[in-house]
């Protein structure tokens, strides 16, 4: 099961990757059948060119880690926070452009190829004007279009000369459509480029902005909840083992210095799990912690921290009056630059919105 969700989560970080390759290797393993029968040319030949297009489009939006993101920030409660609608339209455009890659890409191959609309449309042909068609007169209108059905079929249609025109002529409309569909989608891409820098850009900085926050801000709180919960873990274990060895704790308190030392050491470390536990140390606490996450998130105003113990008027006092410390600094550092500043460290996150 682990290895499952952990390729599943590589499938989504790798999401275009993964997809291209599935596409080629899926392509390129797949044998073309045409049933060569009247009754069922058409519908094999138009199902292989526009049903794989609408599986790999689910599929993108499957791999895809936004969507459950997008559906989330759609439905949760309002709260203290307010849902932008420019924001869910951003990403749900961002998440539908990366789904039709893979469609687009397959429409455009099979339609290079040709087969599919040899096999769609080869009914339809008027093959009299292919080559020597002697033996065709005389033939009733269903007899024809049997023999029509069977030219994708090298094997069924003995005049190969007829056959050979005939696919060439119709995979030379097919190349044509998967060209002039090319175009298209490299004209639209380049219009919707074009005209963009034309509007507004703080809307759009805006939306994308906000769209990357929404991310970020669910993959630290994922990242926080894992480090609580695995502080939680640590600490609710070593609390039961403390409390069914009371003889082997006096026992190691009664060791040699070096083994105080590791057990300073082990003190250490459970002050710093204790730390990371934030104050919250029962399960109906964190229970409410994550409903009131889910229900009413805080609102995007951040308090600005103050020193422990000391207010407004004394960091004035402190810092050598209203306007900066005694060396022109303001907040009284020297030269605008802090010191003595306890160093913090900071874990990046990408978004991929």
């Amino acid at each position: 099961m682990d290895k499952f969700r952990m390729m599943f989560q590589f499938l989504q970080s790798n999401q275009e990757s993964f997809m291209n390759w599935h596409l080629a290797q899926m392509y390129s393993a797949f044998e073309f059948s045409c049933p060569c029968m009247p009754e069922y040319n058409y519908s094999y030949g138009i199902g292989l060119l526009c049903i794989p297009p609408i599986w790999f489009f689910m599929l993108g939006f499957v791999l895809n880690n936004n969507v459950s993101m997008l559906s989330e920030e759609w439905k949760r409660p309002t709260g203290k926070r307010n849902k932008d609608p420019a924001v869910l339209r951003y990403m749900f455009s961002s998440i539908t452009q990366r789904s039709l890659i893979a469609p687009a890409v397959w429409v455009s191959v099979t339609l290079m190829d040709g087969k599919s609309f040899l096999c769609a449309f080869s009914i339809n042909l008027d093959i009299e004007q292919f080559g020597n068609t002697s033996e065709i007169h005389g033939l009733s209108e269903v007899e024809k279009l049997k023999l029509l059905a069977k030219i994708p079929c090298k094997d069924l249609f003995g005049q190969t000369e007829i056959r050979v025109a005939a696919s060439r002529y119709i995979k030379c409309i097919s190349q044509a459509c998967g060209w002039l569909l090319l175009l298209i989608m490299t004209f639209v891409a380049f219009m919707i480029r074009a005209i963009r820098p034309c509007f507004t850009q703080a809307a759009f900085l805006k939306t994308k902005y906000w769209s990357h926050y929404i991310d970020i801000e669910r993959k630290m709180f994922d990242e926080t909840c894992k480090e609580h919960a695995k502080s939680f873990a640590k600490v609710c274990i070593h609390q039961y083992f403390e409390s069914i060895s009371g003889e082997m704790r006096r026992f190691h308190r009664n060791r040699s210095n070096c083994d105080d030392s590791e057990g300073e050491e082990d003190e250490d470390k459970k002050r710093s799990d204790e730390d990371k536990l934030m104050g919250i140390r029962a399960q109906d606490d964190m229970n409410k912690v994550l409903w009131n996450w889910h229900s009413c998130k805080p609102p995007l105003a951040l308090r600005k921290e103050r020193p422990d113990g000391e207010d407004n008027e004394n960091l004035k006092e402190a810092n050598g009056g209203p306007n900066g410390g005694p060396n022109g600094g303001p907040n009284g550092f020297a030269n605008g630059h802090a010191h003595n500043v306890e160093k913090k460290e900071w874990a990046v996150y990408y978004s991929k919105v």
